[in-house]
């Protein structure tokens, strides 16, 4: 006969040694409470839309991209090319080609900015949707009085579709270069409970030097890359040296991971495993979650499509994380200055910069579309600013120009979710400083993505005293349906 406290303890055991696993691969319960009933609600998935933030930290100058202006001074023109895309009277930088391409599936923003030129401030402004700052205000990490981001304001309001957390970041924190974790990335003033499931997938590097893998183009160090994998998709399972009769011996185990399971639950708003995080470890651990975080062994030429490397394997695990049902993705292409390029600003763009992302985000439409999902998600590329008008130089730190931070205007590529294809909103002056037609503030964007994910335009957010803000602050953009 079976003991039942026996049968009890064994399923305890394994259910922490799942918790504990989790926390060996970096998966976080954050989300665990609004985590939807599973494959109960799977059935709706197709008719709600989701949203993918490819966020480009450092500031993608966007007269070497997007918005060129090939009559200006060599001043502000800079040293590329323009090359026709399949839009009449749509012109982008020559390095860009596969976009190019793809002009008739996005569409392109060229208005958008805010107040500073400061990269902390813009970080806010951009990713939490707003154009006011916390008070107080902390430059050096992220407070409780922050506003909440973009993708915490959205993962407070949905229920997700699948398996995993209704949002998600990845594949890293943006963390700049004194490794001041940057504002923008979590619930801030809403409490901790509604952070955005961080997904740790990509090396450990440290370094700020010339690192091809991380992206880290700073020519002010000389460190090299300091981990491998480049990406390690996290993998939650028992470790294989690990058996649960050689677990079952240790009596132990519970206090043993009792301290990850603090941890856990620091992330978690209740204080016990209930019914719902009970079934969240079990989906967490399921084969189907395993194989959709696993991006190195699918079809090698779907990788060898989006690139094998960190913009690539970062836009294809985005994929397959809405794919299974989070409804908000936000990507950081870069870890927190790989697009800052007061330096060297156009052999950076040329040979390490845009070629992967021109590649990495060309297959992530033709993905979308081939799979039926374009329809139904939002893609959205941006960055905390632009970059100045005018070319200039810091011969103490870079052998060649670059352009300095520009709030004023930056360019913002949108596809999919119900935006129409090849059309330009916005419209900067001759020299691409300011914006003279529809100027679009974080405001306007932030309402865009929450009104593509369905949240009524009388929802409010509360911070952590109860107190109520409007989940929308503007009209979302026009003329991108």
């Amino acid at each position: 006969m079976v003991n039942p406290a026996h049968t009890t303890q064994t399923k305890s055991r394994r259910r922490a040694l799942q918790v504990g696993g989790l926390g060996l691969f970096g998966l976080s319960l954050a989300d665990v409470e609004r985590l939807a009933e599973g494959a109960a609600t799977t059935g709706s998935q197709s008719t709600l839309r989701s949203v993918l933030l490819v966020y480009l930290p450092g500031g993608l100058s966007h007269i070497d991209s997007f918005d060129p202006k090939p009559l200006a001074s060599a001043k502000t023109r800079g040293e590329f090319d323009t090359i026709q895309t399949r839009v009449p009277d749509l012109r982008i930088c020559e390095h860009l080609p596969q976009l190019a391409s793809r002009s008739d599936r996005w569409s392109l923003v060229r208005s958008l900015g805010h107040p500073t030129n400061d990269h902390t401030q813009a970080h806010h402004y951009v990713l939490c949707g707003k154009m006011e700052l916390p008070s107080p205000f902390d430059r050096a990490k992220p407070a409780p009085s922050d506003f909440p981001s973009m993708t915490a304001v959205a993962g407070s309001k949905l229920e997700a579709t699948g398996p995993l957390p209704s949002v998600a970041m990845l594949p890293r924190l943006l963390i700049n270069v004194a490794r001041q974790v940057r504002g923008g990335q979590t619930a801030g003033r809403m409490g901790d409970q509604f952070d955005p499931w961080l997904l740790k997938a990509a090396a450990n590097c440290n370094q700020y030097g010339s690192c091809p893998d991380c992206f880290m183009f700073s020519n002010m160090t000389t460190h090299k890359h300091s981990g491998f994998p480049v990406l390690r998709a996290p993998n939650p399972q028992r470790p294989q040296d690990v058996t649960i009769g050689r677990l079952d011996r240790r009596s132990n185990l519970l206090n043993d991971l009792e301290q990850q399971q603090r941890q856990l639950d620091r992330f978690a708003s209740v204080q016990q495993f209930g019914r719902q995080r009970e079934r969240a470890l079990s989906l967490l651990t399921s084969q189907k979650v395993r194989d959709a975080l696993d991006v190195e062994h699918g079809d090698p030429r779907l990788l060898a499509r989006y690139g094998n490397d960190l913009f690539g394997k970062t836009l294809l695990l985005s994929k397959r994380l809405i794919e299974n049902g989070v409804r908000m993705v936000q990507a950081h292409l870069g870890r927190g200055v790989s697009w800052d390029t007061h330096g060297d600003n156009f052999p950076l763009l040329k040979n390490k910069l845009l070629p992967p992302f021109d590649r990495a985000l060309s297959a992530l439409i033709d993905d979308l579309d081939e799979s039926g999902m374009l329809e139904t998600t939002l893609v959205v590329v941006c960055s905390e600013f632009g970059r100045t008008p005018k070319i200039s130089r810091l011969e103490q730190h870079y052998k060649l120009p670059g352009r300095d931070h520009w709030g004023a205007t930056q360019s913002m590529l949108m596809a999919g979710g119900g935006v129409a294809g090849g059309r330009g909103i916005g419209e900067t002056d001759r020299i691409g400083a300011y914006p003279v037609d529809q100027p679009v503030t974080p405001q306007n964007l932030a309402a865009t993505l929450y009104q593509t994910l369905g949240i009524p335009r009388s929802a409010n957010w509360h911070d952590l005293g109860g107190r109520p803000y409007h989940v929308y602050e503007a009209d979302p953009i026009a003329g991108l349906n």
